[in-house]
């Protein structure tokens, strides 16, 4: 656990030294791990949107994330006519708000035990605390884990998962 801290550590604390100027769209950029959902917000033209002031809480799926859907699924996503389709699934990941861990976790015991958060597509997410992480159920059944929390930038809150999120 202590080495998977230090190595969680090691690859985002460059984003906490620029947190205070860099937004949620320039958390992602600076990331290594992040570079499909990078390319997908670019194919879906939602920078423009998430570098507004928001406040918003985004669920980041890494690399891996991604990799893990059927075979062939982001690059049919990220063709041009598909579009609305991975627009829809990017604010699936998408809250409106600066839902930081100590909020989700408030809202998670306030809920006993489970909350649910509405995403900027319209979607729910179910959030809840499973051997002390904090797993996202979508509308689908699939589930994601947060890896890491709290990557504040200047117009809202990055949480990095491990899964892709899909609505119904």
């Amino acid at each position: 656990m202590k080495n998977l801290l230090i190595a969680l550590f090691l690859v985002f604390s460059p984003m906490f030294a620029y947190s205070q100027t860099k937004d949620v769209v320039d958390i992602a950029i600076g990331s290594p791990d992040h570079t499909t959902l990078v390319a997908a917000v670019k194919a879906a033209d939602l920078v423009t949107t998430l570098k507004s002031a928001g406040p918003f809480t985004v669920f980041a799926p890494t690399n891996s994330a991604f990799a893990k859907l059927p075979e062939g699924t982001v690059a049919t996503l990220l063709k041009p006519e598909n579009k609305a389709q991975l627009a829809k699934i990017l604010t699936y990941h998408v809250v409106s708000g600066n839902l930081d861990a100590n909020a989700v976790i408030a809202a998670i015991k306030a809920g006993n035990g489970t909350a649910s958060v509405t995403t900027v597509s319209g979607g729910k997410l179910s959030v809840k605390l499973f051997g002390g992480k904090v797993v996202i159920t979508d509308e689908k059944g699939g589930m994601a884990t947060v890896v890491a929390a709290d990557l504040k930038g200047s117009n809202g809150v990055v949480h990095v998962i491990d899964s892709v999120v899909l609505p119904k």
